[in-house]
């Protein structure tokens, strides 16, 4: 069976084909039947390459990729219907279940997207501004080497006058730092890890301390500034905050819809279940509350937190996404439970402004 492949440069619907949402453009056919715009920017969308709302240029280079991408879909799919590999038990139960994925999907979009208005992320905004008033932020300085009998031989070199950004391009193992004189940028004082929570907290500017042995060896630190934490501004928090909204608003929807169903759980010994998440929760936005606690001190437990690593509060890894070959990575919602007097108050630590060293 011969096919025919035609690319569109940005074609006008005809009178016979009708756009999938208004303002739509067919950008290629395959033996006549179209694939629209719509159709590559949603594959992006699953593929987790561009986020919902955001825009993908028919002229870019990425859109030429998913578009080339859709159409090796489309046709795997047609020669699977020519075999007739879509009446198998299996394809009916897989084609079920991508059915239940769409519309549980679709009710998200409808329902928890209309209950987040400007006022909500406002109001979100300006309690994580509050909570900012009462944190703290550090500048440091890290020396990181494998031995005690290394760091303090470097702390007793510091004391007899060497320059601490001398000595740690020239002694630390932290890669991270070591080139900018062991800059770890700023950081607030909640995500310092417990090993050197306490020295670090206690230490004035232009004091260095330690040693003291963290994952991956014995640090020493040098404390540059401590200032009150400076909050990103409301549009550049909007992302985070909206995330951190939606996960709400579909932890509700789902309790609502299990407190109304009789739900049976068939085997035995799967765990407490209180690390679950919903399976339908924003893909950017890990566990909150009690449980994004554990998941922050996972990720830089005893290890030093730097603004330009992997385990600083604005770059935390985020959680592997469904294709994770093609996904791009994503700044994550990460939240924090804190208490600000009158009670437990929820830290969104993406609502941080970056370091700027």
């Amino acid at each position: 069976m011969a096919l025919t492949v035609t690319l569109a440069a940005c074609d006008k619907p005809t009178l016979d084909e009708r756009p999938p949402e208004p303002g739509d453009v067919a950008v290629a056919r395959i033996d006549g039947h179209t694939v629209w715009a719509s159709d590559v920017r949603y594959e992006a969308i699953q593929q987790g390459l561009i986020g919902e709302g955001e825009p993908l240029d028919i002229a870019s280079p990425l859109f030429r990729r998913t578009l080339e991408e859709v159409i090796d879909q489309k046709l795997l799919a047609r020669a699977a219907i020519a075999k007739g590999l879509d009446r198998t038990d299996l394809a009916q139960r897989r084609i079920a279940a991508a059915r239940e994925d769409i519309l549980g999907h679709m009710l998200l979009e409808s329902s928890v997207d209309a209950a987040i208005d400007d006022k909500k992320v406002k109001d979100l905004y300006d309690e994580q501004v509050k909570l900012s008033e009462k944190s703290e932020e550090i500048r440091a300085r890290l020396i990181l080497v494998k031995t005690k009998d290394e760091a303090d031989n470097v702390v007793r070199q510091i004391q007899g006058g060497a320059l601490f950004e001398a000595l740690a391009m020239e002694r630390s193992i932290d890669q991270a730092t070591r080139f900018n004189g062991g800059d770890m940028g700023y950081f607030t004082t909640d995500v310092i890890p417990a090993a050197y929570r306490g020295a670090l907290l206690n230490a004035k500017p232009g004091q260095a301390v330690g040693p003291v042995q963290i994952d991956g060896g014995w640090a020493v630190f040098k404390v540059e500034e401590r200032r009150p934490e400076q909050p990103m501004t409301l549009e550049d928090a909007r992302p985070g905050i909206m995330s951190a909204l939606k996960l709400e608003q579909v932890r509700g929807l789902l309790q609502g819809l299990r407190d109304g169903a009789r739900v049976e759980m068939l085997v035995k010994d799967m765990g407490s279940g209180n690390e679950r998440e919903p399976a339908s929760a924003p893909k950017d936005v890990p566990p909150a509350g009690d449980d994004a606690s554990a998941a922050g001190d996972e990720a830089s437990e005893d290890a030093p937190v730097s603004s330009s690593s992997s385990a600083s509060k604005a770059t935390v890894k985020p959680a592997a996404q469904k294709n994770a070959t093609k996904s791009a990575a994503k700044p994550l919602a990460y939240s924090q439970s804190l208490n600000d007097g009158t009670g437990t108050k929820t830290k969104l630590l993406a609502t941080a402004k970056p370091a700027s060293n």
